[in-house]
């Protein structure tokens, strides 16, 4: 007689640490037949704190764990394997500037990063900039510890970690990186994926984008008289790019020709084209023929890539003299452009890809900022006919 998976009883494998060594945890509703099958395994105890089975954790405990229970209980090891793979299309990112902070320094700052860490941060092909931020934001995680050994980290020690991170003011989205630092080493350096399943992220507050009105624009642009910055202002808005897209623009990225700007790799490593309109085009050209950039759109004095904060004062230097008080960053221009397709009538679909996003849901914040979305809405009461 056949039987389906489905009948058979379903264990669970879980990563546990107990007394600084790795154990492999079992989750199952509890029978005779399967108690049986477990208690079969041999090296098998009870932990009363975390209520499960375990055994040591070994390539050969593995083994004998699937041969035992094959054909007599499902295995999920959906909570024990690693489900990412590497992303070979991601160029590999050599991260010597992390390397000389946390390694090359007095022996006490090694110990804040491990150096398996920054090793694994560049066989995952994570970006530069994800890069310093998980080192910082572990090392600052390490410090908290106070010298205990991270192997015998629990999930009471994450969260009063976290908890301190809350008093401190910081943001929903600032904890919810924390979180993923101290998750990389885990599930990704120790290879326990899931081990802290039972942190919950923070409700991250849904706000709606600063955006600037057409006009304003105009008038931000009017007043911006240095072409270099005029082009910087004119690309992120006409483009809607977010700043390290601008910044990593190469002069190749440029199609003049098709009227449209190539993204490469930007949020989630995702190529993707962009509008390039006449007026942004006559800017760079004006640009180029008066700073002649060699490999990226915008370099500083030295050749280099531009900075972020350079952009950011250069805004906020235009918006001075424009007269705008709106709070506004980089990023503004880039809500602002979509804003003002949605108002024009562009559909939401093609917002979202011009954009990059990978959900409709991301994009549809911006019909709450639309004026025109409104204006075509009438209020019920205008229907009553009242006399007032």
């Amino acid at each position: 007689m056949n039987f389906s998976t489905s009948s058979l009883p379903l264990v669970t494998l879980k990563h546990l640490v107990i007394k600084g060594e790795r154990k492999i945890a079992f989750e199952y509703k509890s029978s005779k037949k399967v108690d049986e099958l477990i208690r079969s395994l041999g090296n098998v105890w009870w932990s009363s704190q975390y209520q499960v089975a375990y055994t040591p954790y070994s390539k050969e405990n593995l083994s004998k764990i699937y041969a035992t229970l094959k054909g007599k209980a499902w295995i999920s090891g959906r909570f024990f394997y690693r489900n990412r793979p590497i992303d070979n299309s991601r160029g590999i990112v050599y991260l010597n500037d992390i390397r000389a902070k946390y390694l090359n320094e007095q022996e006490e700052t090694e110990k804040l990063c491990p150096k398996e860490y920054i090793e694994m941060l560049e066989t995952r092909r994570y970006s530069a900039n994800t890069a310093r931020s998980y080192t910082g934001l572990f090392a600052n995680f390490v410090k908290y510890l106070n010298g205990k050994p991270l192997l015998e980290v629990n999930e009471l020690d994450i969260k009063g970690y976290l908890y301190r991170v809350v008093k401190t003011g910081k943001s929903a989205s600032y904890q919810n990186q924390v979180i993923n630092a101290i998750k990389f080493y885990y599930e990704q350096v120790l290879d326990m994926p899931h081990r802290f399943y039972e942190l919950r992220r923070p409700m991250t507050p849904r706000k709606l984008p600063h955006t600037l009105s057409k006009e304003e624009i105009k008038r931000l642009l009017a007043y911006t008289t240095n072409i270099k910055h005029k082009t910087i202002l004119a690309t992120l808005y006409s483009c809607g790019l977010r700043i390290s897209e601008l910044l990593n623009l190469k002069i190749s990225d440029i199609l003049s020709d098709q009227g449209l700007v190539l993204i490469r790799e930007g949020k989630g490593k995702k190529d993707r084209t962009t509008l390039l309109a006449d007026t942004t085009l006559r800017l760079l050209r004006k640009y180029y023929v008066t700073y002649r950039p060699k490999v990226y759109v915008f370099e500083n004095p030295q050749g280099g890539m531009y900075s972020t904060k350079s952009v950011q004062n250069i805004l906020q230097q235009s918006l001075r003299k424009a007269g705008i008080s709106k709070p506004a960053s980089p990023h503004t221009l880039r809500h602002s452009f979509a804003t003002h397709l949605l108002e024009s009538g562009t559909d939401l679909r093609y917002i979202q890809v011009l954009l990059g996003h990978g959900s409709s849901k991301t994009t549809e914040i911006y019909t709450q900022v639309s004026s025109r979305s409104y204006s075509e809405i009438k209020s019920p009461i205008e229907r009553l006919n009242l006399d007032v």
